[in-house]
């Protein structure tokens, strides 16, 4: 199902700011060759997220779900000077296609990309977050919210994609891990106490919060 009518989408892209030359190419070659294109953020997530970013000014980004790097490119453009984006991709040929990407980047000395488990390395990984950004398996979310919450200072950012999980949340009987999943975390999210939260209806759905 269209979770957003396609010609509001469409005005909405016209009437925004165009990607970059780069962006434009990672969108055009991931639809083209990738299996999986539809899990690109594409323009106009893409233009939200950066304008978050630099609206926030992070030295610190975490990205979890780095895909073929294009969401990671866009919050990138918020960095404060010598401030550093980590992002986790448990798949190697994605990751490889990121780095690839990154590597012809401006940012390219501030992007670190970590492959494998995002627990794992969410376990060794101890830096002062500004802004998180989940975009990773789906069943994963309140897991990943759990681990960072606690250690996060107060006024951290979040971002988590796919809340509306492609309107299978509004299904009733929920049908599927994956929507039961977010529906959980949604849920969760409304309830806790120690954020604030927005639910945006942006492509399939992105929660912003921010940790009091």
């Amino acid at each position: 199902m269209d979770i957003i009518l396609p010609d509001l989408n469409q005005y909405a892209l016209q009437h925004s700011t165009q990607q970059d030359s780069l962006l434009d190419e990672i969108q055009h070659q991931t639809e083209e060759h990738h299996p999986e294109a539809h899990m690109l953020s594409g323009p106009l997530q893409g233009a939200f997220l950066s304008m978050v970013s630099r609206m926030i000014k992070p030295k610190m980004i975490l990205e979890i779900g780095s895909f073929v790097g294009y969401s990671a490119l866009c919050l990138a453009k918020g960095l404060a000077e010598n401030g550093e984006l980590h992002t986790i991709e448990k798949r190697e040929n994605d990751a490889l296609t990121a780095q690839s990407y990154f590597d012809r980047s401006e940012y390219k000395s501030q992007l670190k990309i970590h492959v494998g488990s995002a627990t794992d390395i969410l376990a060794d990984l101890n830096k002062d977050w500004d802004l998180i950004f989940v975009d990773a398996d789906k069943t994963g979310y309140l897991n990943y919210f759990e681990s960072l919450i606690e250690e996060v200072k107060p006024g951290t950012w979040f971002l988590f994609d796919n809340v509306f999980f492609h309107g299978e949340v509004l299904k009733n009987p929920l049908v599927g891990k994956n929507a039961k999943a977010i529906h959980e975390f949604n849920e969760y999210i409304k309830h806790d106490s120690r954020v604030e939260n927005v639910m945006l209806t942006i492509r399939d759905g992105l929660t912003l919060l921010y940790k009091k």
